[in-house]
């Protein structure tokens, strides 16, 4: 994601947020340097600052919208009226931020804007399929029945194939914001989805990255 925020120290903060989050986050200053970095590869997503010191954030939506990039857009702003919230949307912004805020929620919305973005009826990862309708798993036409939590958790997992998911970022997925989690409770869950998926042929492996967490093969 790109954050797009001229006060260097606050775009500090929230580039070492984000990464500590597990996101790859990269800052600009200025409109100029955004509208630069929007190529074949966008972003996933936008943090853009209403105040820009060269442009006012909300044109430079527009004008993104214009060019056909739909990337999502959160706007951050010291402006709390009900008409600078409504014009942001008009503009073509997807969420809307007030200084001062809290980070927790930010990363939330953040992750509602993707999941949103990338929404997709069903999931896959080689044999393994999640249907977030069902709320089920299948390998082939076997149902693997899951209790919500590991749903969640497995979902995370096989959004990031081959990549190590961190220990905090699953059990942000899999239990409530500051919900009281023991080590051996996340360990316990995968053990059980371990065990789940290992009688079907062709499911995916979840194994252990040492120090850092899991990752689904």
């Amino acid at each position: 994601m790109l954050v797009v925020e001229d006060d260097i120290d606050l775009r500090g903060v929230l580039l070492r947020g984000l990464r500590e989050e597990g996101f790859e986050a990269a800052g600009v200053g200025t409109g100029a340097e955004l509208l630069e970095r929007i190529g074949p590869e966008a972003p996933n997503v936008l943090i853009v600052d209403i105040g820009l010191p060269d442009a006012d954030g909300r044109d430079i939506c527009q004008a993104l919208r214009a060019q056909g990039v739909q990337t999502p857009v959160l706007f951050l702003s010291a402006l709390g009226a009900l008409t600078d919230r409504v014009t942001s949307f008009s503009a073509g912004g997807d969420d809307y931020v007030t200084k001062p805020f809290a980070f927790a929620e930010l990363v939330a919305r953040l992750h509602a804007l993707l999941r949103r973005s990338g929404e997709t009826d069903t999931v896959e990862r080689g044999a393994l399929r999640l249907d977030p309708l069902a709320h089920a798993a299948f390998v082939g036409d076997e149902r693997i029945p899951l209790t919500p939590t590991e749903f969640r958790l497995l979902a995370k997992l096989v959004a990031m194939p081959g990549q190590a998911v961190r220990r905090r970022e699953l059990v942000q997925t899999g239990w409530p914001h500051g919900a009281r989690v023991r080590d051996n409770t996340l360990d316990a869950y995968v053990a059980r989805l371990r065990r789940k998926l290992e009688p079907h042929a062709g499911a995916p492996s979840i194994v252990t990255v040492h120090g850092v967490g899991y990752a689904i093969e």
